[in-house]
């Protein structure tokens, strides 16, 4: 779950909030030349698909145009993508579940919308069989969009809505059934390749953990209980694994600051690595030790290697595709946009590779859907 929204406003994000720097007083040299050289970079960026240095990436393609579109996950036959979108000049105010057809062809249907357009949408993904996905979905609380969290200089916060339940809907968008009834944040859901069990996030213990249940939402289980934010996990390709990110901290105000912004229904995903555990929770390994915010990983088709988004080298943007061994070693850089790459998986006989990222988006704040073939 969960766009990296800092991203529309790079300097700002890059000079930690402190935009008013720009303009109220004359700009220091290297304050000026970050900027610029920061502003030539995402110019770069805004109309580039490709970048020489993609050796993994070729007949890169690009899916969507306009919006914010993000998380897109293959479909058991690896036909489809389903998405979230949002696109505000287009009548989508916040995140709503798309579903694209024939991905794999140059004959890619058109989006099609999968939600039913009230409230806000989640972390889709498709069930075995492929005639039906699940995704987290405010509506039953909420026919408008739910508040985003108040902006504050220098933070970026995350909304932990608890209105989010997970539900399972067919391709024309009608709920068949509801997973979780609560009170609690319950989101980013992803399924196993075994087809056997589900995978999320929840904050109902009090703290944001990951939990497994099966396919009709019975058998409920909590499987890591350490204080921190859990989330974003998937499975390994045989079903045996999982890999997540969670919250490091340094300090005992990093823990207290954690918890009140928690009460608050409301996390800060700045400091994140990487960890991998049997599928069951047990053996919980640190992968990353890279520091920054490292996220979004995806398990490699051979299972013994990690593709993730993280700003290691800079802390800062931008945020690149790396690939790194499940045993710590062989970090490798797969992506060079100047700006944002991220949510990447590969499809299931493991040919194609899709992500999101801002490339290509002629200077807009869009971030779009990118496929290409992966070479070894």
């Amino acid at each position: 779950m969960h766009r990296v929204f800092f991203l529309q406003k790079p300097v700002n994000f890059l000079l930690g909030g402190n935009e008013a720097l720009l303009h109220s007083r004359p700009m220091p040299r290297s304050i000026f030349t970050l900027t610029f050289l920061l502003l030539s970079l995402c110019a770069f960026s805004q109309t580039t698909v490709a970048y020489p240095q993609e050796k993994h990436l070729q007949n890169i393609r690009q899916l969507t145009f306009g919006g914010d579109n993000a998380e897109a996950y293959w479909s058991f036959d690896g036909t489809k993508l389903t998405y979230q979108r949002a696109h505000k000049k287009n009548g989508i105010p916040c995140d709503q579940i798309w579903m694209i057809d024939n991905v794999t062809t140059a004959k890619a249907s058109s989006p099609t919308r999968i939600s039913n357009g009230k409230g806000r949408t989640t972390c889709s993904y498709f069930l075995p069989g492929d005639s039906l996905i699940i995704f987290a979905s405010t509506h039953l609380k909420h026919d408008s969009c739910p508040p985003e969290p108040k902006h504050e200089r220098g933070k970026y916060l995350w909304p932990l809505y608890p209105e989010f339940e997970i539900f399972v809907a067919d391709l024309n968008g009608n709920i068949v059934k509801q997973l979780t009834n609560n009170n609690f944040y319950d989101a980013e859901a992803t399924v196993s390749p075994k087809g056997d069990k589900i995978l999320f996030t929840s904050n109902r213990s009090g703290d944001l953990e990951l939990y497994t249940m099966n396919l009709d939402g019975s058998h409920v289980r909590q499987i890591t209980h350490k204080i921190g934010y859990d989330g974003g996990a998937f499975f390994s390709p045989d079903g045996k694994k999982i890999i997540w990110r969670s919250t490091q901290f340094e300090a005992d105000s990093e823990v207290t600051q954690y918890k009140k912004l928690l009460s608050q229904n409301l996390v800060s995903p700045n400091k994140m690595e990487l960890y991998i555990a049997n599928a069951n929770g047990k053996k919980r390994q640190q992968l990353t030790h890279l520091g920054g915010a490292n996220w979004a990983p995806f398990f490699h088709p051979s299972g013994k290697k990690v593709i993730f988004s993280t700003n290691h080298a800079t802390k800062s943007i931008p945020f690149n595709l790396y690939m790194i061994n499940t045993d710590g070693t062989g970090l490798e850089q797969i992506t060079y946009d100047n700006v944002f790459d991220s949510f990447a998986m590969f499809s299931p006989n493991g040919k194609k590779l899709v992500w999101c990222s801002n490339r290509n988006n002629g200077g807009t704040r869009d971030t779009n859907i990118f496929i290409a073939d992966w070479v070894e």
